[in-house]
């Protein structure tokens, strides 16, 4: 039974995929099996207005209005899923009940999560960001093992997708989800066969050069002015754009100097965008110390190179 349900699974989970069936003869065909894969999207600005036109599951047309919003917690479906008819909460019965109903229809299920914008430490935040992904692909999965024992045969995609919290209710909204690291925004259900990409792909950001400093000083160079005034302009035009700013340094000094005298540079540009009218929430800071070496630190001219602050819109 569990060799069966992996061969079902490998064809429903293929992004883009097509019944399994057919994705089991490319297999035999090719004489290796793919893994089951879910997509994961990367970070999306998205404010609460642009889910303004989503229907809260009232109609099922699937030819008009099949992109649903809903603040459902995803990471309830395995308890859920224990019974073969689940009590669904009634914000998302409805489309279950769909579901269930027309149980060939296409359908991508995309779970949505954001992490508390109040940590700001690097390494933890991308902790963060792994256990958010996996929590929610073993919810998705609990889903597809679902359907499967149901005998439904919709052909689904699934997506996880990270959004920025402050921009999905608002830059000032922030409520009784404090305490929360990992905050599960809800899902969307898009109904239908056509391809969609639920979030607009954005391949216009801007690159900026990397603003350099002399060693052992954390001063801001003025011949760096007008590159910062240019990104101030920038995220003022982009306002779902954040910048993130990683902080380097020669190798000269203690493990502690060159990690704050890093970090300290990284700082001095966000001080210099805030200043510039950039809300520090868009800015993330975090120091390298003498990683990533972009010159030889036993010249002179090297070190120079490796002092730092590199610029990456995100």
């Amino acid at each position: 039974m569990k060799k069966i349900l992996s061969l079902i699974l490998i064809g429903l989970l293929m992004v883009g995929g097509g019944d399994a069936m057919a994705q089991n003869k490319k297999e035999k065909k090719g004489g290796k099996k793919n893994q089951p894969t879910m997509f994961v999207e990367g970070r999306q600005k998205v404010r609460e207005s642009d889910y303004a036109t989503f229907d809260k599951f009232t109609s099922f047309s699937t030819k008009d209005n099949n992109l649903y919003y809903s603040s459902f917690n995803y990471t309830d479906i395995p308890g859920l899923t224990v019974n073969l008819t689940p009590e669904w909460p009634d914000e998302i019965r409805p489309v279950m009940n769909y579901l269930e109903m027309t149980s060939r229809a296409s359908i991508t299920l995309c779970a949505l999560y954001a992490l508390n914008p109040e940590i700001t430490d690097h390494s933890q935040r991308e902790q963060l960001h792994n256990q958010a992904r996996e929590e929610a692909k073993a919810s998705l999965d609990a889903f597809e093992k679902w359907k499967t024992m149901k005998g439904m045969r919709n052909k689904t995609q699934y997506k996880v997708a990270e959004v920025d919290y402050r921009y999905f209710k608002g830059t000032n909204f922030y409520g009784e989800q404090r305490n929360e690291d990992i905050i599960h925004v809800g899902v969307i259900i898009y109904l239908g066969s056509k391809k969609n990409n639920i979030f607009t792909v954005d391949t216009t950001s801007r690159t900026f050069p990397d603003i350099k400093f002399f060693p052992n000083d954390a001063s801001i160079v003025e011949s760096w002015t007008p590159v910062i005034d240019e990104l101030a302009n920038y995220l003022k035009d982009n306002d779902r754009k954040g910048v993130l700013l990683t902080g380097y340094t020669d190798n000269q000094g203690t493990e502690a100097y060159i990690e704050g005298i890093s970090r300290q540079r990284a700082m001095e540009i966000k001080k210099a965008l805030m200043m510039r009218g950039i809300d520090a929430s868009r800015i993330e800071v975090i120091a390298q110390g003498d990683a990533d070496p972009v010159g030889d630190n036993s010249t002179y001219e090297g070190r120079v190179a490796n002092n730092r602050v590199s610029i990456k819109i995100q």
